[in-house]
């Protein structure tokens, strides 16, 4: 079963540099920059790499696939999170929102030209979702994915091992 355990995490592994990949090209070819809850849910993508490249290395791809579950779960959640702010259901947290506040219109300008996206206003949807609401569903189906292989893993790894009578 060492094998399956490996094409799923490869499939992970895949899939978060994939969703990466095109965070980027909305940011750099598409014209889309970030606020910065969407950038807190780039680095669960990039745990999974890492802790998938390690499970290759260290030749533990059940732990790295348990590592990676957790990862995703924690981006499903920062994707909720964001969706709730998106949708006025969850209050704008601090650090989204424009920081300092000018005295002339020179630093107001400034201000302006420098501030992040707003994490409460919705940049770009297709087909009527947000980006926060496509990466909750993406990243909940990979958590699904890394959960059944590890249910599948253990359940046949229990039955290759022999019971204490």
């Amino acid at each position: 079963m060492p094998q399956a355990t490996d094409r799923y995490l490869s499939f992970l592994v895949v899939a978060a540099a994939a969703a990466l990949l095109a965070a980027l090209a909305l940011q750099f070819l598409g014209g889309l920059p970030p606020c910065p809850f969407c950038v807190y849910q780039r680095y669960p993508y990039l745990v999974v790499i890492a802790v998938g490249a390690l499970g290759f290395w260290l030749r533990r791809p059940r732990l790295a696939l348990a590592l990676a579950a957790m990862a995703l779960a924690v981006n499903v959640g920062l994707a909720a999170y964001h969706v709730g702010i998106e949708q006025g259901w969850l209050a704008l947290p601090e650090g989204c929102a424009a920081a300092g506040r000018a005295t002339t219109i020179e630093e107001l300008r400034r201000q302006l030209q420098t501030a992040p996206a707003r994490c409460d206003q919705v940049a770009f949807t297709f087909a009527g979702l947000s980006l926060a609401t496509w990466n909750a569903i993406y990243a909940a189906a990979l958590l699904l994915i890394a959960a059944w292989a590890l249910a599948t893993s253990s359940a046949a790894q229990q039955d290759r091992e022999p019971r204490a009578a």
